[in-house]
């Protein structure tokens, strides 16, 4: 077959995300992070709310957000971000507002805002990046470190006797009654993208009805804290933090009412 009949019968399957910025990406080979972007502007795009989404951020890894999502962005101070959401989406309630967090900054500093913006059923998405370690700080122990998991400040391992037990915050935000939507992801393999996603969409769509928080929770990597290879860090999510954080639905709405 020619060339000239090969470019005939192409067909387009990829084109960018244009919710997604033309920067450069600097989050670290295998972070989870720039695929979790990527399917939130995916999202946006086809829902075409882009006018009409606000995002909010803190502290840590997930303060870069507003440099590669082209939309509406507010900043907030480490885990207050949930109340920052709240604020702006009790002001405009016919926008899409969702917060960025990560696990050291939403279930750690900001756990108080988080239990609260939840119990309240404030109508916002908090999309939760949990890699079970401080990222940007150095790799310090998180509320949400595994038991015997390794960091700069339990370089021995996390004791539980001493440290205390790791923090399944999604568990205990589906069981507050404010909340509607409430499920744990990855994006670590191609079908937990596809699932993701799905979840983000959902998390948005439910806006629309005005019953309560939604909740998606993705489980990710950070090879560089980890002291692992990408592929490494990838095993180890399987063996270790999916075993300990279960991926799938914790809290779904009633048939009816979605």
């Amino acid at each position: 077959m020619s060339v000239e009949t090969l470019d005939r019968i192409e067909t387009k399957v990829f084109e960018k995300t244009k919710s997604l910025l033309d920067t450069e990406m600097h989050y670290c080979p295998g972070c989870g992070h720039g695929v979790a972007h990527r399917l939130i502007a995916e999202v946006i795009d086809e829902m075409n709310i882009v006018e009409d989404t606000i995002g909010v951020a803190p502290v840590g890894c997930s303060v870069f957000a507003y440099n590669y999502l082209g939309m509406d962005f507010s900043q907030a101070a480490h885990g207050r971000a949930s109340a920052v959401a709240t604020g702006i989406k009790r002001v405009l309630p016919e926008k899409y507002v969702f917060s960025y967090q990560g696990d050291g900054d939403l279930a750690a500093i900001g756990t108080g805002e988080t239990i609260h913006t939840c119990n309240r059923g404030e109508n916002i998405l908090i999309i939760f990046i949990n890699n079970g370690i401080y990222g940007m700080t150095g790799g310090q122990m998180a509320p949400t470190t595994l038991p015997n998991m390794k960091s700069t400040t339990s370089p021995f391992g996390r004791d539980t006797k001493s440290m205390g037990y790791p923090l399944k915050i999604t568990e205990l935000i589906a069981a507050l009654p404010g909340t509607y939507y409430v499920t744990r992801q990855s994006v670590h393999k191609p079908l937990n993208v596809r699932r993701a996603k799905k979840a983000i969409q959902k998390g948005f769509e439910y806006q629309k009805l005005n019953k309560g928080t939604c909740f998606v929770e993705i489980v990710s990597n950070c090879p560089s804290n980890w002291k692992m290879t990408p592929v490494e860090s990838n095993h180890w999510m399987d063996e270790h933090m999916l075993a300990f954080y279960p991926l799938g639905d914790i809290k779904v709405p009633n048939v009816k009412e979605a």
